[in-house]
């Protein structure tokens, strides 16, 4: 492996309210050779999404660390939200930056999984790049019932074990699905009436939308969606996986004119965790709909040479 590689972690994890507990998690994460980039609590999913970066041993070793501090802090028996989820530290993803491939980050991600379960006693299932089985390259067919739906389906069905650990989930921190894939771009857009409309858009509105503009009902290539209710407003909640075919200005354009076949208007727009230099795209629609975006701080190739302070735990 190159020895100047960087690889990216961008862990998911089942806590967006209390910003103790996530401070916690995130300090979990300081190890010589990892920058951190990005930590944000969204109160609307009850999630929080951290994004590491450096040396891969360095960032592997973080994101272990990072899952066991989020199984002892995190009871997902006592957790809800908007957001699908099925562990304490739900998702870990590897993602190459540079000088390593997907290929190599597939082999970090099993290494990580098989020390998350020999440390810690959570269970891990392998996704993306990182699968083991074909029916576990999409994450939402692996995190398909949620936590409580997966805790009853891997004792009874052989299919839905875990990868590594179980079959049984671990009783409050649940699961975690490792995995590695290129850049992943969350990216929300609210929904607000159109003008002299006597009521806000609800969630059917938002659900519709979603389910016109995801990969998987034939709409745009690379696009993850679903509708929901966040803040008390309707949002279309994506993830843009290739956003080389699919741009996010043709994302934020689609949105835009099926909001209003649906008498809708697709508002501001945020960001979860940060875009790389490539997606990035001044003076275009989509990005003057996000508040305060400053390409500083969200950029990742800018992060990198400019990395934040860690929190004291």
């Amino acid at each position: 492996m190159n020895p100047e590689a960087i690889i990216e972690c961008v862990p998911n994890f089942s806590e967006g309210i209390d910003s103790n507990k996530v401070k916690q998690i995130v300090a979990a994460m300081q190890v010589d050779g990892v920058r951190l980039l990005d930590w944000s609590l969204d109160t609307a999913h009850n999630r929080s999404v951290v994004t590491i970066a450096g040396s891969p041993n360095a960032v592997v070793e973080a994101a272990v660390l990072a899952a066991g501090k989020a199984a002892s802090l995190i009871d997902l028996t006592q957790q809800t939200g908007v957001h699908p989820r099925i562990g304490a530290a739900d998702v870990i993803p590897f993602v190459p930056v540079s000088g390593i491939s997907l290929a190599e980050c597939a082999m970090l991600a099993r290494q990580a999984g098989l020390q998350i379960w020999r440390r810690y006693g959570v269970p891990v299932y392998f996704y993306g790049a990182a699968a083991t089985r074909p029916d576990r390259v999409q994450l939402e067919d692996v995190r398909r019932g949620q936590f409580e739906g997966l805790r009853e389906a891997s004792l009874r069905d052989a299919a839905r074990r875990p990868d590594v650990g179980g079959p049984e989930l671990h009783p409050t921190a649940g699961a975690s699905a490792v995995g590695a894939r290129s850049f992943l771009i969350a990216y929300n857009i609210y929904l607000d009436p159109e003008p002299g409309a006597p009521n806000a858009p609800d969630v059917s509105v938002a659900r519709s939308i979603a389910r016109d503009i995801r990969a998987s009902n034939g709409g745009m290539h690379g696009v993850k969606a679903i509708g929901v209710i966040a803040q008390g407003r309707a949002q279309v909640s994506m993830n843009i996986t290739d956003f080389r075919v699919t741009s996010m200005a043709t994302v934020y354009a689609a949105v835009k004119q099926l909001a209003q076949r649906y008498g809708a208007v697709a508002s501001d727009g945020e960001l979860i965790g940060l875009i790389p230099e490539a997606a990035y795209e001044p003076d275009s629609d989509w990005l003057r709909q996000i508040p305060g975006f400053d390409p500083a701080d969200k950029v990742l190739e800018r992060r990198l040479n400019a990395p934040m302070r860690w929190p004291e735990p």
